[in-house]
Protein backbone atom coordinates (compact mmCIF):
# COMPACT_ATOMS: atom_id res chain seq x y z
CA UNK A 1 0.00 0.00 0.00
CA UNK A 2 1.62 3.29 -1.02
CA UNK A 3 2.20 6.18 1.31
CA UNK A 4 0.10 9.22 0.57
CA UNK A 5 0.70 12.83 1.42
CA UNK A 6 -1.72 14.71 3.56
CA UNK A 7 -3.18 18.13 2.89
CA UNK A 8 -0.61 19.64 5.21
CA UNK A 9 2.20 18.26 3.07
CA UNK A 10 3.37 15.63 5.55
CA UNK A 11 3.45 11.88 5.15
CA UNK A 12 0.57 9.82 6.53
CA UNK A 13 0.32 6.04 6.52
CA UNK A 14 -3.08 4.46 6.17
CA UNK A 15 -2.77 1.70 8.74
CA UNK A 16 -0.41 0.26 11.29
CA UNK A 17 -0.25 -2.83 9.04
CA UNK A 18 1.73 -0.78 6.57
CA UNK A 19 4.19 0.16 9.30
CA UNK A 20 4.59 -3.47 10.30
CA UNK A 21 6.06 -4.27 6.88
CA UNK A 22 8.88 -1.76 7.31
CA UNK A 23 12.37 -2.49 8.58
CA UNK A 24 13.39 -1.02 11.97
CA UNK A 25 15.66 1.54 10.26
CA UNK A 26 12.79 2.73 8.10
CA UNK A 27 10.54 2.98 11.16
CA UNK A 28 13.16 5.08 12.92
CA UNK A 29 13.33 7.38 9.88
CA UNK A 30 9.53 7.71 9.80
CA UNK A 31 9.54 8.51 13.52
CA UNK A 32 12.23 11.16 13.06
CA UNK A 33 10.29 12.76 10.19
CA UNK A 34 7.02 12.73 12.14
CA UNK A 35 8.65 14.29 15.20
CA UNK A 36 10.21 17.01 13.05
CA UNK A 37 6.82 17.69 11.46
CA UNK A 38 5.17 17.85 14.88
CA UNK A 39 7.80 20.34 16.06
CA UNK A 40 7.14 22.53 13.02
CA UNK A 41 3.37 22.31 13.50
CA UNK A 42 3.68 23.29 17.17
CA UNK A 43 5.87 26.22 16.20
CA UNK A 44 3.29 27.35 13.63
CA UNK A 45 0.54 26.94 16.22
CA UNK A 46 2.39 29.04 18.78
CA UNK A 47 3.01 31.80 16.24
CA UNK A 48 -0.59 31.74 15.00
CA UNK A 49 0.29 30.58 11.48
CA UNK A 50 -1.21 27.08 11.65
CA UNK A 51 -4.17 26.69 9.31
CA UNK A 52 -5.04 23.01 9.85
CA UNK A 53 -5.27 22.25 13.58
CA UNK A 54 -6.38 18.67 12.92
CA UNK A 55 -2.96 17.94 11.47
CA UNK A 56 -1.46 18.17 14.97
CA UNK A 57 -3.67 15.33 16.14
CA UNK A 58 -2.96 13.23 13.05
CA UNK A 59 0.80 13.53 13.47
CA UNK A 60 0.61 12.68 17.18
CA UNK A 61 -1.40 9.57 16.34
CA UNK A 62 1.10 8.62 13.65
CA UNK A 63 3.93 8.88 16.18
CA UNK A 64 1.97 6.69 18.59
CA UNK A 65 1.41 4.10 15.83
CA UNK A 66 5.12 4.01 15.05
CA UNK A 67 6.02 3.59 18.72
CA UNK A 68 3.44 0.80 19.05
CA UNK A 69 4.82 -1.12 16.08
CA UNK A 70 8.39 -0.67 17.32
CA UNK A 71 7.40 -2.03 20.72
CA UNK A 72 5.57 -4.98 19.15
CA UNK A 73 8.74 -5.83 17.25
CA UNK A 74 10.80 -5.48 20.42
CA UNK A 75 8.52 -7.88 22.30
CA UNK A 76 8.39 -10.34 19.43
CA UNK A 77 4.68 -9.90 18.83
CA UNK A 78 5.46 -9.16 15.20
CA UNK A 79 7.69 -11.68 13.51
CA UNK A 80 9.23 -10.52 10.26
CA UNK A 81 9.03 -13.13 7.53
CA UNK A 82 12.46 -14.26 6.39
CA UNK A 83 13.01 -14.17 2.66
CA UNK A 84 14.29 -17.56 1.58
CA UNK A 85 16.10 -17.75 -1.70
CA UNK A 86 16.01 -20.91 -3.72
CA UNK A 87 13.50 -22.67 -1.47
CA UNK A 88 10.85 -24.15 -3.67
Amino acid sequence: MPVRTSRGGGVVTNKADELRTLEPDELANRLREAKAELFNLRFQFASGQLENHGRLRAVRKEIARIYTVMREMELGIIVKEQKTEGAA
